[in-house]
């Protein structure tokens, strides 16, 4: 008998569903358990599933969505996960799963809370920054009070996104939104080893390759480049444009163009933080990358051990404008895509003549790197100043749920 299995997606992990879920009242527990296997999957997906599996997060709301029984599609907290990998060496290889949730609510009955904590990014330049926030793609009823933030739409590889702009201070947003569509627009950590087959990764205890990794928000890319430091791609007019970036701990005349070791710090829908290190002989650079669904910008924070001139700049030339006295650098014209290229820092910086940021007799620096959609016509929200004030008015979020 051939079976038309259905799929349960947990998180980001996607799994062939079974015939069984077993509920528990009281808590209104869910437990559910599988196989997976290769074939059909490869052996990289089936180790991907595996490893996925075992790095599920307990803190943070979980959608859990089934095609065969939607009626237990909702957002669920992970209690226990575990999954045992089988080897039949040249035959093949089988990953027993079993996942343990908590329910909290199905779209009906609960709300998503962001919790959008602490102040803004100290700066050297007076600034106030803009608190800014972008929920999934698809979230509704979107509540802050009293005051109502102003909007703005972003369209991504994902589809088009509404950011929320000028967050009342002190509030905390409210809104609803499918198990389904949580998802969209979130921010991605992948496995790029097998260019054609991408793996997610789930969790912050997952293996990252340190030359084969990406972070991908459907607006911004960032990947590892064979002849710079980074590819920082964005997405505007349907499609993906690429600039190359290097970063330096001894000025431009050194970049790093490899790393020697890649890791999660964090790896959730609405944010991810990568940590890249790079041996000096003696010492060592470490570069985390942070990436926020609904940004325009990669944010970077760049530290050694001893005092150096650090740098974050374009890999060529590219005709700059600097306005280093007020956080930022933007092209001066358009490129052929209709954009301009935008970075900063929150601190003192001297501009870098390829457009960029240098940073003389530090041990770390901030930056980012992002472009201005549209050029000299972009949008309101969208222009070079406007992604300066963002970054710095950008705040830690947390995301909980809570009964309607």
């Amino acid at each position: 008998m051939v079976y038309n299995w259905g799929s349960i997606r947990i998180a980001r992990t996607l799994l062939r569903e079974t015939f069984t879920a077993t509920e528990q009242g009281g808590n209104r527990s869910l437990s559910l358990a599988g196989q997976e296997s290769m074939p059909p999957l490869t052996r990289a997906q089936l180790v991907g599933a595996h490893d996925n599996i075992n790095a599920l997060q307990g803190q943070s709301p979980t959608p859990v969505t089934f095609t065969d029984k939607p009626e237990r599609n909702g957002y669920y907290t992970v209690s226990s996960c575990a999954s045992t990998l089988v080897e039949y060496r040249n035959d093949m290889v089988t990953a027993d799963w079993t996942v343990a949730l908590d329910r909290l609510g199905s779209v009906g009955e609960v709300d998503l809370n962001s919790r959008l904590t602490g102040v803004v990014r100290l700066n050297d330049f007076s600034l106030t920054g803009e608190r800014w926030h972008a929920p999934p793609i698809g979230h509704f009823g979107y509540y802050t009070g009293a005051t109502n933030p102003g909007t703005m739409t972003r369209t991504g590889a994902d589809g088009a996104m509404t950011v929320y702009r000028n967050i009342p201070a002190g509030a905390v947003p409210r809104w609803g939104c499918d198990p389904i569509n949580y998802l969209t627009g979130r921010v991605r950590a992948t496995d790029t080893t097998t260019p054609a087959a991408p793996i997610e990764l789930e969790g912050t205890e997952r293996a990252v390759p340190a030359t084969a990794w990406a972070l991908s928000n459907g607006l911004v890319n960032i990947s590892p480049s064979a002849s710079a430091s980074f590819d920082v791609q964005a997405y505007t007019g349907g499609a993906w444009h690429s600039k190359l970036w290097n970063v330096s701990v001894a000025g431009s005349g050194s970049s790093i163009t490899s790393w020697d070791s890649a890791s999660l710090l964090r790896n959730d829908p609405e944010q991810v933080i990568l940590r890249l290190s790079k041996g000096q002989s003696p010492g060592r650079a470490t570069l985390d990358l942070s990436l926020r669904r609904g940004s325009r910008f990669v944010e970077g924070y760049l530290q050694i051990g001893t005092s150096a001139t650090l740098a974050a700049y374009r890999a060529s030339l590219e005709t700059n404008t600097s306005a280093a006295a007020s956080g930022y650098v933007t092209a001066t014209g358009n490129d052929a895509d209709g954009n301009r290229f935008a970075a900063g820092s929150a601190r003192t910086f001297t501009a870098h003549t390829n457009g960029g940021v240098v940073k003389s007799s530090a041990t770390a620096m901030d930056f980012w790197i992002g472009v201005a959609a549209g050029g000299g016509s972009a949008v309101a929200g969208d222009t070079a100043l406007d992604l300066r004030n963002q970054y710095v008015g950008a705040v830690p979020e947390a995301t909980y749920c809570v009964r309607r």
